[in-house]
């Protein structure tokens, strides 16, 4: 079993995932990364996935269900002596394992439907399948690293060719 930490780390909080839980996860992910590639469709997505992706009406689908999988209600919990966290806390009896794919549904859907959807950007660096907030008018790359690997690509090449 995998455990991933969510919420407050210092309050011990751990979410265990069975092969359920997992696969409905990557299953979300796969759902995601479709619908940012469309997000970013005035470039092209990422090269190393793009042959991979989902159709978006599918990807639609699973995120649409994923979010409305298990309800859920804010809840506020604020500890003596730190500052107050909301969590969404599951309404019906589902398990607190099952909200995941829920709670990252949803972000997915309000970061997609907000106003940073217009900064996304795929990493177009070569095997870099990232996508990123453009937060400069001159960033190309999710990470320093990535657009050192494209410079270093577009060196060979361009020495290969001549």
């Amino acid at each position: 079993m995998r455990r991933a930490l969510l919420g407050d780390a210092s309050a011990g909080e751990t979410w265990a995932a069975d092969e359920q839980g997992l696969e409905a996860v990557r299953s979300l992910r796969d759902a995601v990364r479709a619908l940012f590639a469309y997000a970013v469709r005035r470039g092209e997505p990422s090269p190393a996935d793009a042959g991979r992706l989902l159709p978006v009406e599918e990807a639609l689908r699973r995120l649409n269900a994923a979010a409305a999988a298990a309800p859920t209600v804010p809840r506020l919990d604020w500890a003596q002596d730190r500052d107050p966290v909301a969590h969404d806390h599951p309404t019906d009896g589902t398990p607190e394992g099952d909200v995941l794919p829920t709670a990252l549904a949803r972000a997915a859907i309000g970061f997609l439907a907000g106003p940073d959807r217009t900064a996304l950007r795929a990493c177009h660096a070569p095997r870099c399948v990232r996508y990123f907030i453009k937060e400069h008018p001159r960033q190309e790359w999710c990470k320093p690293s990535c657009g050192n690997r494209a410079r270093v690509a577009h060196h060979h090449e361009r020495r290969r060719t001549t």
